[in-house]
This record gives structure tokens, sequence and C-alpha cells, in this order.
């Protein structure tokens, strides 16, 4: 079984709770290809289980790792999750900024939005969430994509 089935059987397995999962990732991340993969797949475990202080650390030595030149759709990936794991704990500012630099991806889709509209929600930015919010949407409607550009954009804007 190549290490990529491996993996996949593990995520596919019902049978696990996510601790288990995570105590069966460690030496199965480190028979990764290659270490930033390992790691991100780790920080994924980790993260699933609700051990997000843990994968955020992950994450991020992924990143450092060199996950984008690795494997630049995992890279997508993690991005959205690293940036999704600092939210759930506390760190707002750290994931708006993380999801606003996040390239657009064909891997993610509109995710990097809505997670950075959840985000911005979380710090309170109320208007600056429902306008990330609207704008995400706009190219799937067939219809009012001008109005609601313009309603999305009076959210932020100043008043003359």
């Amino acid at each position: 079984m190549s290490w990529q089935d491996e993996l996949a059987a593990l995520w596919d397995d019902a049978s696990i709770d996510e601790h288990e999962r995570v105590a069966r990732m460690h030496p199965l991340a480190e028979a990764a290809p290659h270490q930033a993969i390992g790691l991100f797949e780790l920080a994924s475990a980790h993260d699933s289980a609700g051990l997000e202080t843990e994968a955020a650390a992950l994450y991020e030595q992924a990143a450092v790792a060199g996950l984008a030149d690795v494997d630049p759709d995992l890279d997508a990936h993690r991005q959205i999750q690293h940036a999704s794991t600092l939210r759930n704990v506390g760190r707002n500012e750290e994931a708006i900024a993380m999801l606003r630099a996040a390239p657009d991806h064909p891997q993610v889709g509109a995710a990097r939005d809505a997670f950075l509209a959840l985000a911005l929600h979380d710090a309170g930015r109320h208007d600056e969430a429902l306008r990330v919010a609207i704008e995400a949407l706009v190219p799937t409607m067939p219809l009012y994509r001008r109005a609601l550009t313009e309603y999305a954009a009076l959210l932020t804007e100043e008043p003359s």
C-alpha cells in the first residue's frame, strides 16, 4: 500500500476517534514523501481532533518546511485551515491577514472568502464580513451582480 493510500485509509477510518487518528498519524507523517507534507497532515489531524493550539504550530512548521514549493495545491488548503485554526484560538487579526494574503486557488474555491468573513465577524467587523460574503457570491449570480456589488461596497465606505 502506498503512503497516499495509507493516508486516505486513515482519514476514511470511521471506527477510530480523532485522538486515535492523531496517534496513528504521527508515524505516517514521519514517513511522508516530504517533511512539509507530513507536518501538514499531522496539523490537519490535530485540527480535526480539536487540538487547535498544536495544529497552529504544526501548520506554521509545514509552511516553514516549504509546503508551498513542494505542493502548492496542498499549501492552498494549509492556508485556509491554518487561518481557520488561528480564528478558533482567538487570533482573528492573524487569520484575517493570512486569508487576505492567500491567493485565489481552484483547490479551495471561495473557501478563503468564507473563512475571511467568519474571521472578520469574530473580530467585530460585521460590515466587512458581510461585504466579503456578498462579494464572494456575486460571481455566481445570473442577475443583480452590479446592484449587489454596489450595495456591498456601501457597507464599508465612509459616508460623504
